[in-house]
């Protein structure tokens, strides 16, 4: 297939998505003596595994999801990441690293007796797919990365003073929630309010961050089920798991040596991977993408001309859509 190949975009009407379908298995694994994750399976259970990592991190998977995939060619396996969504501790900081969660991963494939599966990660869920990928490239059937992120100090400091180029409002409002005197380090001084036990100090942070974030997802921002201010999965403080453990990943650099994830993409040179991109998209631009594209060669790199971040956005579902049903041709070949 082709490089840098665009995609139509698809009217805002036209659902690209699987018809809505029920998760038909889900329980809690316990990874540690602190954390359990709340997994779930649905459509074909005998067919091509496929994991879904999530956004955020913090971000937790919801029934959306599982409508990228075709429900009777894919065994369809969602989780929520340690601290996010429904897995237990909610919010919690504690071993909670990178390294964790790709341990995590395999500790699920184990579970659930998968020998490959399909990699489908977007924003933080693609710096995830290639860690791991890195990692255990033999359990690897292919990648399907959206938005790519890779955690290096040039994207966490345009996460939190850059976005303003393009969204000063949002900016605006995210820097002076913070004290004058707490500006001079924003990304410190939210990681100190969102790590702290009261809610009355972590509560209004949490709201504040998530809100200018999605505030920068999308083309044309509205308001909808996927904003994670607004409530999902019913959490008591949604916004918290979402901006605590974004915080705290950015504070630590992702867990990464400088540019590892790029260093190690030659180890997934054998890999069918494939690069979905909104050419406007703010909270991870499309340099990096380009430059993960431009390492792997072989790669099918696909950039939608009138999208922004979120993989709710028309052309960035139908291009995800597009690229599960070019890796079942792939398979049936």
């Amino acid at each position: 297939m082709s490089k840098d190949q665009p995609v139509r975009s698809a009217a805002a009407t036209d659902d690209t998505l699987f018809p809505p379908i029920e998760a038909h298995a889900s329980g809690h694994l316990a990874v540690d003596p602190l954390h359990r994750l709340y997994w779930e399976e649905s459509g074909n259970p005998t067919g091509v595994p496929v994991v879904f990592l999530h956004g955020g991190p913090g971000g937790g998977v919801g029934p959306q999801f599982r409508r990228f995939f075709d429900p009777a060619f894919y065994r369809i396996v969602l989780f929520d990441q340690r601290g996010s969504g429904r897995s237990t501790p909610f919010a919690e900081v504690r071993n909670n690293t990178t390294w964790h969660l790709v341990d995590d991963i395999e500790a699920l494939r184990r579970h659930l007796k998968v020998e490959q599966w399909l990699v489908f990660g977007g924003s933080w869920g693609s710096t995830l797919a290639l860690a791991y990928a890195q990692s255990h490239p033999q359990r690897c059937l292919g990648l399907i990365l959206r938005g790519i992120f890779l955690c290096t100090d040039a994207e966490i400091d345009w996460f939190v003073n850059g976005m303003g180029q393009f969204f000063p409002e949002a900016a605006r409002h995210f820097r002076d929630f913070l004290p004058a005197g707490e500006r001079a380090d924003p990304l410190a001084s939210y990681y100190r309010r969102l790590t702290d036990p009261d809610p009355q100090v972590h509560g209004p942070a949490a709201r504040v961050w998530s809100s200018y974030e999605e505030a920068c997802s999308r083309l044309v921002p509205t308001r909808g089920f996927s904003d994670p201010a607004a409530g999902p999965l019913g959490r008591p403080e949604p916004a918290l798991a979402l901006a605590r453990l974004e915080a705290h990943y950015m504070v630590n650099r992702g867990f990464l040596t400088p540019d590892q994830l790029m260093a190690g993409l030659d180890r997934l040179h054998t890999l069918p991977v494939t690069i979905v991109q909104g050419r406007y998209d703010v909270v991870c631009p499309i340099v990096t993408a380009d430059r993960v594209a431009r390492a792997l060669p072989e790669c099918r790199y696909v950039v939608v001309p009138d999208a922004g971040h979120s993989a709710l956005e028309p052309g960035i579902r139908r291009a995800l859509v597009e690229a599960t049903e070019d890796y079942k041709r792939l398979h049936s070949a």
